[in-house]
């Protein structure tokens, strides 16, 4: 097809909406390790698993075999309040980079969320819905994954109690009242109101906490409480699953149009948006039908893949959730308050963690300066204002778009556009002022982490 036919917007039709969650381990040979009892080391099973969790996202996180699992209806009309969503072709990025790449980016910001995150939300308040519960508990970073669960809440009548990292309820002010606009209830992690948070700021006094203090007290909370479940916004196999509606959709539209990416990117904190967007396209992969290169971008202020180990590793910091086979930093490291929120996370989702292990994915890690240098760029010519996350993708993109322009490839790369950056204009007036600083860690600041991962046989060995 002429590329001149290609619209700036591929937008599809309600009706081509995906009616099914795309399964990336049913292709996968090497499946994901499943999680492990911390006390017995032993398999989680369902029902240890749905102490904590509602019980139909427990059959998702442990379904290895079916491909497809279909969409509820009622997922699907919330779903047409903001899906499809487009997929931009950046015809205005190209020109300025002057590259021969073809440069295409899903964007997920077109919900009041700002981000992908509402994709999962809106199907984990669903299902504990359907389970006749009162309400949910979870943790946010940078925010987006808290204001997501408090719109499915507030659309479905569940009581919604969110723990925030600390950096960031500080940082974020207005992130954290728009969850209160949508009725959810907003803690500051580590806080005093939980034991675990107790003891972490007993450990740490004036921590600026992490995603893995802010899960250890919402899932506390969640299991000392009658009628509540804990929901995780990114990691788990469930979410990865949720999020295959943005791959799966974004394959409907490039199909359409005969378009076949040769780099698909995506930034990776606990994995949600890079799992969803590649998955249909990993699949193939998987299955022998194509080749893509697909590259994760990671903080250099939070190198879990890059830097980390591949092990069994606690998901939080309190120790009180079931092991996962990740690439870790280890449960208790505690990265730098970067101005990535949703990325500071010590592990990475055990389904894109076996991949990299496979060799089936590439890792980088940028630092921040240049991801906002990035970010600005790309603002100031696509018309979008992109939040800090999603800019590590583009960072990448751009390099690539740029090693096109020197030899003359015109490779088509695909990134994940994940959401808007309008709440975090205080990590863009640091970058403004100058008072932006790259914080790598040392491998001395690693190893502490790593002396925290659980050795038994077989483990860090």
């Amino acid at each position: 097809m002429n590329e001149n036919k290609i619209p700036y917007k591929i937008y599809l039709e309600e009706s081509e909406m995906p009616k099914e969650w795309y399964n990336v381990r049913a292709d996968m040979k090497n499946k994901p390790a499943p999680l492990l009892n911390p006390a017995t080391l032993e398999p989680m099973t369902a029902e240890e698993l749905g102490v904590v969790f509602c019980d139909e996202l427990v059959k998702q996180e442990l379904d290895n075999d079916n491909r497809y699992i279909e969409i509820p209806q009622k997922i699907r009309d919330f779903y047409k309040m903001y899906r499809p969503a487009p997929l931009v072709r950046a015809y205005c990025l190209e020109e300025k980079l002057q590259t021969p790449a073809k440069i295409y980016y899903k964007f997920e910001g077109n919900n009041t969320s700002g981000s992908h995150k509402l994709n999962s939300a809106i199907a984990q308040a669903y299902y504990a819905r359907d389970q006749g519960l009162k309400g949910v508990t979870t943790e946010t970073g940078a925010g987006q994954w808290g204001t997501a669960l408090s719109m499915a809440c507030s659309y479905l009548d569940l009581d919604c109690q969110v723990y925030m990292v600390k950096c960031s309820y500080e940082q974020k002010p207005f992130r954290r009242e728009v969850m209160r606009t949508y009725g959810a209830s907003v803690t500051p992690s580590p806080s005093e109101s939980t034991e675990v948070g107790r003891k972490i700021l007993a450990e740490h006094p004036g921590t600026s906490g992490s995603l893995g203090c802010a899960i250890s007290e919402a899932v506390e909370v969640a299991t000392h409480t009658e009628g509540y479940r804990y929901v995780l916004g990114s990691v788990l196999s469930q979410v990865m699953l949720h999020q295959s509606i943005i791959g799966v959709e974004t394959k409907i539209a490039m199909d359409k149009y005969g378009i076949k990416p040769d780099i698909i990117i995506g930034c990776a904190g606990g994995g949600s948006n890079l799992g969803g967007l590649i998955s249909p396209f990993m699949g193939e992969q998987l299955r022998g039908e194509a080749v893509y290169q697909f590259i994760a971008v990671e903080p250099a202020s939070c190198p879990s893949l890059t830097r980390g180990v591949f092990a069994y590793d606690y998901c939080d910091t309190g120790m009180v959730c079931p092991l996962a086979k990740m690439y870790t930093l280890g449960s208790g490291f505690i990265p730098s308050a970067n101005h990535a929120g949703g990325l500071r996370y010590h592990g990475m989702s055990s389904i894109l963690s076996q991949l990299y292990h496979d060799g089936y994915m590439e890792a980088r890690s940028v630092e921040q300066t240049a991801v906002f240098e990035a970010a600005e760029q790309f603002a100031r010519v696509e018309g979008i204002l992109p939040a800090p996350e999603s800019s590590h993708a583009i960072k990448v993109a751009i390099d690539e778009a740029m090693k096109c322009k020197e030899t003359g490839e015109e490779k088509t790369i695909l990134f994940g556009l994940t959401g808007t950056g309008y709440f975090d204009m205080y990590a863009y007036e640091k970058f403004h002022d100058g008072l932006m600083t790259d914080y790598i860690p040392t491998d001395e600041d690693l190893k502490a982490g790593f002396d925290g991962i659980p050795r038994f046989p077989g483990n860090m060995e």
